[in-house]
């Protein structure tokens, strides 16, 4: 917001590079319990709770930063959070029936977090030269919709296979 000033754009390039670092950080602990033989019995409780905690925190901030530029900033990082949660579920829920879990998009959380990423990134360059955050605003709609195109998506291919059996 305005009284941030000059250091919104550098919190914004942070928040990019600590996204990129929670998924790299995602993608060593995969290659070390799965390539490095270091899985253990709780390892999938303990990769999943941190990351729907992580999707909570980083969608709410991103919401919480737009806050001052609209008033539905707020809900739009409300929206977001529990679309994300919901994508989850749905992934989860078709495992929980026996089913493969469905990572698929168009918005999963890699889809998110890049185009959230893309959006800091680009509202760091906004924010320089106009003082404004409309690319984050936007990647936060995009995230929105994609998010339900994602559960709809889910949803029918479970029911598909559901039916199929």
């Amino acid at each position: 917001g305005e009284h941030l000033g000059a250091s919104a754009s550098v919190w914004l390039v942070a928040a990019a590079a600590a996204i990129q670092l929670r998924l790299l950080c995602n993608l060593l602990d995969g290659l070390l319990a799965i390539e490095g033989g270091l899985k253990s019995k709780t390892g999938d409780l303990y990769n999943e709770i941190p990351d729907r905690i992580a999707d909570i925190l980083i969608l709410l901030g991103a919401g919480v930063a737009i806050h001052e530029l609209t008033y539905w900033g707020i809900a739009l990082g409300v929206a977001a959070a529990m679309l994300a949660l919901l994508t989850a579920y749905i992934r989860l829920l078709g495992g929980s029936l026996g089913l493969p879990q469905d990572f698929r998009g168009p918005m999963a959380k890699q889809h998110r977090m890049f185009t959230l990423t893309a959006g800091s990134l680009a509202a760091a360059i906004e924010h320089a030269i106009r003082g404004t955050l409309w690319t984050l605003v936007a990647a936060m709609i995009v995230i929105v919709l994609g998010c339900l195109v994602t559960l709809a998506l889910r949803t029918r291919r479970i029911a598909r296979a559901l039916q199929a059996r």
